[in-house]
Formats: structure tokens, C-alpha cells, sequence
């Protein structure tokens, strides 16, 4: 009798979870034939990994990963991937880039979000997630935080963590020679101070204060490794089952620390007539512009502020209300941007002048010369502006390492991806296009020998060679990066002065040539960014 009962149980059980792998089969492969319908070259997807098999077993970077894909397919235009069973036609074409990007915009507003605000507030509600007309708003409100007069008062707080840096490494290396450092933890620490500083008001140290609490959360915001780095997947694979249990990405008291940090400042800044060239006395000052028509504040309410427009008839309108929500939002991306993207540049660029001792020599002559000019007078932002061989160093090592591997544009009206026979690949809401920056940039036919470090490249005779829309470290186009000339500013700042008083060398656990780590989503060498700074006599 249990013999039968046991017998019967195993066959239901042996049913179910055969119908369930065939359920799981058809979900996962569901998608398979996008690009197959619609004759678009790609690699045969494989079952769960689609086209991500080696990324996801650890056997080749994502850097790595889109690079080969782009140079395999770049002749045919445009080419398929799928992430998973996500499909995403790679646009490999600059002349189709420029017509996505800018002249058909309309048609690819918004970005692909993998953390919505459902998910997360903190990200969903943040500049690069916003969509549509709220994006537009958010964008022009936030715009003039990143002018050239906004980064002249801003250098001021950028310059001050940049002498902290210097003196640093200055005590550290007296009497000793040569120190050896990992880069990124050095860098990450810069660059949280600067955010901690021009973002929320906060003046602190973290190479002195190594566990600050700032430089605690910034790290935890930014760490896309272990049970982060399979949430991340979880969240852009399998986005409707994260739904269903109600994760969240950020926990509830990485979320208050966060939301307190912005919203008391702004309190107290309003209550002592605080004054600060920074973002959070941007948002203010956008508050300030509320209209008095819309009676939010005759309302005695203190939950948001509106978006204020002119209207064609000369009527101020009301586009929609900002919450607390939104402001927090703000500054977390700035932050989060600011932290990891920009010190990721400033360890490559370490890397290359360390690697490439000629190019370093030629930018320590560079800043001499600077600092000789200025003699007793301290380094301005205009100053820094000039410095042309900088410039030329910084803009090959975002061709050569672009912090951003790829972008992505979501289709949110049908449309046709043409080719050069006339005819095209029609995309619906949706449907998801790419473009492989860091393709591009290691494309020969656009930069010859493209894994040599050639500033040259970037000569004022030479960079206005170089083919529109095949060059796009910042990404491209209205959504474009915000803060890239926040990013350049804070990264020639510090290689200035860490120029000024060392010199870059290799040391026994620098990474040479450079082989990419293939264990997580962030863009680094096997064993880190090991490198000597050896004081200037």
C-alpha cells in the first residue's frame, strides 16, 4: 500500500516538474526568434545565458564581451544580443547613431531602467530612470548646476580635497620613498570627499578618516559585487519576480541614512541662511521658483515644489510637483555617478601615465610650466581649462577605458532601423537599442592601433578627424551625461596635483598589461590598480 501511494506521489511529482522545466524552457526561449524574424545577424542564443554565457560563468569582462561582439558584427550596421533572453538590436553604425540618438530622439526618449521607483526610490526617481516629460523637467532644472560658471564656483571645494589628497601621499611617503598603493581605494576616497563636499555640504577627510560614514554608505551604494551583483542580475533578468516579493535593492537603513542627509541639510540651510556653490543649493533655489498660482504655498504644505514653465500665451504653467522623492534622487545619482565612474577614470589614467613613462613626462611638463606661471597664485578652474595636454591625456584614456561600456535607448513609438538596401528592422514600444561605446572606441577603422595609449589622437590638429558619433564617453545626445564636465574637472584637478609632487612606477603588483577581472560588473584589473608614487625631487 505505501509502496503504491509512494509510487503515485513520485509520478505527480516527476509530472510537475517536468511541466515546470517545459514552462521554464518555453518563458526562457520565448524571445529567441527576434532577431531571426526580422533577419538581423547575431550569435545563436544559448538556453538561460542567451549571449552571456562566458560573462555569467566568469570567463571573459563585459568590456571584453561587447568589444568582441562589435568587432565580429560591425560591418553588417547593426547586430543582436541577448542578455539573458532580453533581445537588444547594437547599433554599430555612426550615421545611424546620429539619427536614433538626436534627429529621431522622440522615438528613443528614455533609457532602459532596471531599478524603477517601485524598486527603489532612491534610483528610480533619479535623472537617468526618469522618463519622458518628468525627465525633460528634471533635466532642464538641473542643467545649470553643471555650466561652466557653476564648475568655476564648484572648483573651489574640488581643489580643497585635492590638496588633502596630495598632503596625504606627502606625509605617508616622508622618509620613505616610494609608497605603494591600490589606486581605486585611493580615488574612491577622493572622490567621496568631492561628492560628500559639492553635493551635500559635508567637508570631510577619508584618507585621514578611513570609516567616515559618508565613505561607509558611498561604498555600499557603489558595490556591485556578491549578493549586490546578484540582485543587479535578478533585478534586470528576472524584473516581474522581484516584483512579486517585494525586494528592494537598498535596504531600509541605507534609504533613511540618505533621505535625512538631503533633506536636513536643506532645513538647515534654510534656517541659518546657509549658502553653498553646490547641488542641494541648486534644488533650493528651484524651490524658490514655485508659483504662487499653483497655492502650494499658501497651502502651508512642505512636501514638494513644482516645475515651472512658460507657456506660449506667456503664462507660467505647472508641469508637475516635485516630492521629496524626487529630490533625493537627485543628489543619490550625482553621488553614486561622482563616487564610482569618476574614479574609475582617474585609475585608468593613473595607469596609462605609469604604463606610458613618455606621456607622463610630457604632462609633468606640462603642469610645471602651469605652476611656474601661477607662481604664489592658486590653480583656477580657467587655468586647468588650458592645459591642452591634460586634455589630450584624459580624452584617450575615456577612448581607451570608457567608464560607460555601452548605452542603451528604449523605442517608445514604432519605428524602422534602416539599412543600406532600404530596407529595416521594425521595433515597437519597448524594444530596446544599444550602442556599444567601447566598440566604437576600439574600432581600428576610427582609431588605428587601438589598444596603444595615444593622446596624440587628440591633438587640436588631429581630434577634429575623428568621425562624429564614433567617439561618446559621455554617451550621446539629449541624454547625455550631465556631470561630464564634473567628471573632468574633479579628474584633472587631482592628476594635477599628484603630478606636482610624484611621479607614477610600476610596482611588483602592478597588473601588465592590463587583463580585466572578469568576477563582477565593475571595470578593473585582475588583483586591482597596484602603482608605486614616488616623490619628485
Amino acid at each position: 500500500m505505501i509502496g503504491t501511494v509512494l509510487s503515485v506521489l513520485w509520478s505527480q511529482w516527476t509530472l510537475f516538474l517536468g511541466v515546470s522545466l517545459f514552462i521554464a524552457y518555453k518563458w526562457l526561449t520565448s524571445t529567441y526568434d527576434f532577431f531571426e524574424k526580422r533577419n538581423v545577424q547575431h550569435e545563436k542564443p544559448i538556453v538561460f545565458f542567451g549571449n552571456f554565457k562566458r560573462l555569467i560563468l566568469r570567463q571573459e569582462s563585459m568590456f571584453d564581451m561587447f568589444k568582441r561582439f562589435y568587432l565580429k558584427f560591425k560591418d553588417y550596421k547593426y547586430y543582436g544580443m541577448f542578455e539573458m533572453r532580453n533581445p537588444s538590436l547594437m547599433i554599430a553604425s555612426p550615421e545611424m547613431i546620429k539619427q536614433i540618438t538626436i534627429k529621431d530622439f522622440d522615438y528613443f526618449l528614455n533609457h532602459r531602467v532596471v531599478l524603477d521607483v517601485e524598486d527603489e526610490p532612491l534610483f528610480g526617481n533619479s535623472l537617468f530612470a526618469l522618463k519622458d516629460q518628468k525627465w525633460k523637467d528634471m533635466r532642464a532644472t538641473l542643467s545649470p548646476a553643471f555650466t561652466g560658471s557653476k564648475m568655476r564656483l564648484m572648483f573651489q571645494l574640488v581643489d580643497e580635497c585635492g590638496h588633502n589628497a596630495s598632503k596625504f601621499l606627502k606625509s605617508e611617503a616622508k622618509g620613505k620613498g616610494p609608497i605603494e598603493m591600490e589606486l581605486k581605494d585611493f580615488f574612491t576616497r577622493f572622490t567621496n570627499d568631492v561628492v560628500a563636499t559639492c553635493a551635500f555640504g559635508i567637508q570631510i577627510n577619508s584618507l585621514l578618516e578611513k570609516d567616515n560614514q559618508f565613505y561607509h554608505m558611498s561604498r555600499k551604494a557603489t558595490n556591485f559585487s556578491g549578493i549586490a551583483a546578484i540582485k543587479f542580475f535578478m533585478f534586470s533578468n528576472f524584473h516581474k519576480i522581484m516584483k512579486l516579493f517585494k525586494l528592494k535593492f537598498f535596504d531600509e537603513k541605507f534609504s533613511k541614512y540618505f533621505y535625512s542627509l538631503v533633506l536636513d541639510t536643506m532645513q538647515e540651510r534654510t534656517s541659518k541662511g546657509i549658502i553653498r556653490p553646490d547641488m542641494i543649493n541648486l534644488l533650493m533655489e528651484a524651490r524658490k521658483g514655485i508659483l504662487e498660482a499653483s497655492d502650494i504655498g499658501k497651502s502651508g504644505k512642505d512636501d514638494g515644489f513644482a516645475v515651472v514653465q512658460e507657456s506660449t500665451v506667456g503664462q507660467k504653467v505647472v508641469n508637475h510637483i516635485w516630492t521629496d522623492d524626487d529630490l533625493v534622487a537627485q543628489c543619490f545619482v550625482f553621488f553614486v555617478a561622482g563616487f564610482e565612474t569618476s574614479s574609475v577614470l582617474m585609475c585608468f589614467c593613473a595607469h596609462e601615465l605609469m604604463e606610458n613613462p613618455d606621456v607622463q613626462q610630457k604632462l609633468i611638463e606640462e603642469i610645471d610650466q602651469v605652476r611656474e606661471e601661477l607662481g604664489d597664485k592658486p590653480l583656477t578652474y580657467e587655468v586647468l581649462q588650458r592645459m591642452q595636454y591634460m586634455d589630450m591625456v584624459i580624452s584617450e584614456t575615456l577612448r581607451k577605458w570608457p567608464p560607460a561600456i555601452a548605452t542603451d535607448r528604449v523605442c517608445n513609438k514604432p519605428y524602422v532601423v534602416g539599412n543600406k538596401d532600404g530596407e529595416g528592422v521594425k521595433l515597437y514600444p519597448g524594444d530596446i537599442v544599444s550602442i556599444p561605446i567601447v566598440g566604437l572606441h576600439h574600432d581600428p577603422e576610427y582609431f588605428p592601433n587601438p589598444d596603444k595609449f595615444d593622446p596624440e589622437r587628440f591633438s587640436p590638429e588631429n581630434k577634429n578627424q575623428i568621425q562624429p558619433f564614433t567617439y561618446l564617453p559621455f554617451g550621446v545626445g539629449p541624454r547625455n551625461c550631465i556631470g561630464s564636465r564634473f567628471a573632468l574637472m574633479e579628474t584633472k584637478a587631482i592628476i594635477f596635483y599628484l603630478l606636482s609632487e610624484f611621479t607614477f612606477e610600476a610596482s611588483p603588483r602592478s597588473c601588465i598589461p592590463i587583463s580585466l577581472d572578469k568576477t563582477g560588473f565593475q571595470l578593473k584589473p585582475e588583483g586591482g590598480f597596484w602603482m608605486s608614487f614616488k616623490p619628485r625631487e
